[in-house]
């Protein structure tokens, strides 16, 4: 069985063969701040992709504008553009216009007549600063390269509230060749089911054909990205976009081995950014895996997990390290799934707070020592089936509500 490592200090996009990329500042938010705030992303040749996109019945010109392309154009792109500081949604008639002229000007700035996909992230409501965004497109076709500090500053250029970049990188051998995943994302605030306030960008040098890697990128997708919670509030703008280039010169055929390989190389890389982007919550103290297992089926279990994941009440208490796992049993309860009160159990990290229904209350210190991490495990075991569900959730601090008032 081939082995796939999730690799430690990714230098994120430049690990992946065959890609070029580069971030600069051009003022999107016009503010005046030097900011890096447009990302450029080549492929050195025409590449398969497929995408995931928010669920939204508001959703941003840019998401419109990547199912488009994906839909005419083969598949064949040549890469994106990325620009944070403005969603460009809820922008009407001109938002559209706006982000086809982010794709044709890319077009032009690089000389490649392939179409590029065209993502945006930040403010709703407000048109895209067109000449600024023409300038930072030419900025960054100038500036493309392999490097790994041009693949920094394009982790940099997509943030917005996040405070640190968010890169991951996996890799394995296959027929005497390394094939390599790698990716960048955003997000920090609005993380909710159906991905998030979020971008991602996931590249590999296998070559694959569209079809295998929609179903590849919607498999990560709902394992990861869709199985986060910071807030409870779903965005306009959300997309996670896998390129595939062949640059490693192996194609994605009828190797179950092969695939198997690609798709658990894909989730590592999704599983790795989704957990920075939960541990890089606006003003995030905790990060909390949730795990809940034992229900009759998996819908059930979701449903559990999300009720404790968005509780108030329980994201307030973990703020304050205080294990009252009488929240947790409240939440799980009011997901209505029809929990047996005598077979519930709950632990914090390997530590029992219930069985069956019974307090363990000799272990409180314990508990007050787990949840006062900055990272623990909640497990609920409702004994009932097969059904189980991780998510990855947070605290909520009195910081969030301050930095969130307004903008």
């Amino acid at each position: 069985m081939t082995t796939v490592q999730l690799i430690d200090n990714s230098n994120g996009i430049a690990d992946c063969p065959g890609y070029k990329i580069a971030g600069v500042g051009c003022d999107i938010r016009e503010t005046g701040d030097p900011r890096l705030d447009l990302a450029l992303l080549a492929s050195e040749s025409p590449c398969s992709a497929a995408g995931v996109f928010t669920l939204n019945d508001v959703c941003a010109a840019p998401v419109h504008i990547c199912k488009a392309i994906l839909s005419e154009s083969g598949n064949q792109v040549a890469g994106c553009v990325i620009n944070s500081g403005n969603a460009n949604a809820c922008t009407g008639a001109q938002g559209m216009v706006d982000a086809q002229e982010m794709d044709a000007a890319t077009q032009r700035a690089t000389g490649i007549n392939t179409p590029y996909l065209v993502c945006s992230t930040g403010r709703i409501g407000r048109q895209l600063p067109m000449s600024n965004i023409k300038a930072g497109i030419a900025a960054a076709a100038l500036k493309l390269d392999t490097e790994t500090q041009s693949s920094f500053d394009a982790a940099d250029a997509i943030l917005t509230s996040d405070t640190r970049r968010k890169v991951a990188t996996a890799r394995f051998d296959y027929e005497g060749a390394t094939i390599t995943v790698s990716g960048m994302a955003k997000g920090a605030g609005m993380i909710e089911p159906n991905m998030a306030t979020m971008l991602a960008f996931v590249t590999t040098d296998l070559e694959a054909d569209s079809d295998l890697l929609k179903s590849v990128v919607k498999q990560a997708s709902d394992l990861t990205f869709n199985r986060i919670s910071i807030d409870g509030d779903m965005s306009t703008n959300d997309t996670v976009l896998l390129f595939a280039n062949g640059a490693c010169g192996i194609k994605a055929s009828t190797s179950l081995e092969l695939i198997e390989a690609f798709q658990q190389a894909v989730f590592l890389v999704c599983d790795d950014l989704a957990e920075k982007i939960v541990g890089d919550g606006e003003k995030v103290t905790k990060l909390v895996e949730l795990v809940v297992e034992g229900c009759k089926t998996t819908a059930d279990a979701e449903k559990i997990a999300r009720a404790i994941g968005n509780s108030l009440l329980v994201k307030t208490s973990w703020y304050g390290s205080d294990p009252n796992w009488g929240r947790l049993a409240d939440a799980a309860g009011y997901a209505r799934v029809g929990l047996k009160e005598e077979c519930f159990d709950i632990y914090y990290d390997t530590v029992a707070a219930l069985i069956s229904g019974r307090p363990q209350d000799s272990n409180l210190s314990k508990w007050q020592e787990i949840v006062s991490k900055k990272r623990f495990r909640i497990t609920l075991n409702l004994n009932q089936g097969a059904g189980r569900y991780r998510l990855l959730t947070s605290d909520l601090s009195e910081a969030y509500v301050d930095f969130n008032k307004s903008e």
